[in-house]
């Protein structure tokens, strides 16, 4: 078999190009072996297993002895080229035939990307800030309250309603006069001040109480999820039928118990709140440390990545959308999900993913085995019995492959650290936990 490179123009720095010329004697010498093989084997009506005629089988068989052959051939040909030209390929090349042939040879194209050199950027001059909180009494307190308001009940209230009560409504809304899709509900439960509603919805509704009807406008939001309500005026007619409101749990026995503390201990209890509040706030210190240092090495190291290799990640992330959203019990022909939502973040993640390969190789930053158990044994410390939970780790490769990539990424972030400028910023615990507003 003959190739060459095509000098043609390339679509992308990545982009190449390969011609390869296949002899139709070696294809028709490959049928004929493929044939003569099929034939010691195939069964027809009115022969014997193996006594088949050979024009039969190759009636029978050709066509696809031909494609297998032309596949071998090509295959062949482009793995001789690639080996010879040391190219790393990504993905895999989509093979055209050429106009251009001739009695001897059948030509063709292989059109693919390959991967990109990567020379790491120097890190030494970037600056990280990483973020620190130390949990005291005030932080685990608030946690407290958080957990204590989580589980508030409602009682009725005879009264106007206010900012944290609950209401059971009836309600009807009209653009220019017409009842709109989506714009009526009877007996819908809506907590004031959650956001769960528009800004001017929720606004209407305070003050009534129960018995009260009331007409009001409705001006929706500009990037409001309906395409036919952005930024529109709608006036809605509601009945209010029930105003509850608010109780928090006492913080007694009762609810230490509620916890999972047998013997209502408050002691106990605060200090298991602080343990998982501590491991929260590691947890999310960690991630954003971890954003940071992946942000410095994208800065530092501007690749170009191969499009097969991000079409397939986008693939992949809109995939697994769906079935998160399915989880949900969200019908996937209500909410079809496409790949190209996902095009940024997936040239993110393989950006990431080559970078992160070449810095490991070059500088050892490989997972150790006491590394993964250690990521292992703190996962398994969120459970009643760690000792099964490690073990249905290690019993588990795809599991365990997690816990291994992370430990890689936990080196790789360490590593930076070491060797970019590092300070280290305070940050308020509502800041972390996402309470800022």
């Amino acid at each position: 078999m003959q190739t060459q490179e095509n000098s043609g123009t390339q679509a992308s720095s990545l982009e190449r190009r390969i011609d390869m010329a296949v002899p139709l004697a070696d294809i028709d010498k490959e049928v004929q072996q493929r044939l003569r093989h099929i034939s010691k084997t195939v069964k027809m009506a009115g022969f014997r297993p193996g006594k088949v005629p050979m024009n039969i089988v190759a009636k029978q068989y050709g066509a696809q002895a031909h494609s297998e052959a032309m596949g071998v051939a090509i295959e062949k040909a482009f793995g001789d080229k690639v080996r010879e030209q040391n190219l790393r390929v990504a993905g895999y090349p989509r093979i055209e035939p050429k106009s251009a042939a001739n009695d001897a040879s059948m030509e063709f194209t292989a059109i693919f990307e390959i991967y990109p050199d990567i020379i790491l950027g120097d890190v030494s001059a970037s600056s990280i800030e990483r973020p620190t909180l130390t949990i005291g009494d005030a932080e685990v307190e608030q946690t407290i309250g958080v957990l204590r308001r989580q589980r508030t009940t409602y009682v009725t209230a005879d009264r106007a309603a206010e900012s944290g009560d609950r209401m059971v409504v009836d309600f009807t809304g009209r653009k220019n006069g017409e009842e709109f899709p989506g714009g009526k509900a009877t007996d819908f439960s809506v907590l004031l001040g959650s956001g769960m509603m528009v800004p001017d919805f929720d606004a209407g509704l305070l003050g009534m109480r129960a018995g009260e009807s009331k007409t009001f406008d409705v001006t929706f939001p500009a990037d409001y999820h309906a395409k036919e309500l952005m930024g529109q005026l709608v006036q809605f007619d509601v009945v209010c039928k029930k105003v509850e409101g608010p109780v928090l749990p006492e913080l007694d026995a009762a609810f230490a118990k509620a916890l999972g503390v047998a013997d209502g201990d408050l002691g106990k209890m605060r200090d298991e709140v602080r343990a998982n509040l501590e491991r929260e706030v590691r947890k999310r210190l960690q991630a954003k440390v971890k954003n940071l240092v992946m942000d410095v090495l994208l800065a530092v190291n501007d690749i170009d990545v191969p499009k097969s290799l991000v079409d397939l990640e986008a693939r992949q992330m809109a995939e697994k959308a769906l079935k998160d959203l399915q989880g949900r019990g969200v019908a996937g022909k209500d909410v079809p999900v496409e790949p190209s939502w996902f095009t940024d973040p997936a040239i993110r993640r393989v950006k990431l993913g080559l970078v992160l390969a070449e810095l490991v190789r070059l500088r050892g930053l490989h997972a150790k085995p006491d590394q993964v158990r250690a990521i292992v044994d703190d996962y398994a410390e969120t459970f009643e019995e760690p000792k099964e939970v490690v073990r249905w780790y290690y019993s588990q490769p795809e599991r365990l492959a997690e816990a291994e990539a992370l430990a890689m990424e936990n080196n790789v972030v360490d590593w930076i650290l070491a060797n970019a400028k590092t300070v280290d910023k305070p940050v308020t615990f509502d800041e972390l936990m996402g309470n800022a507003a």
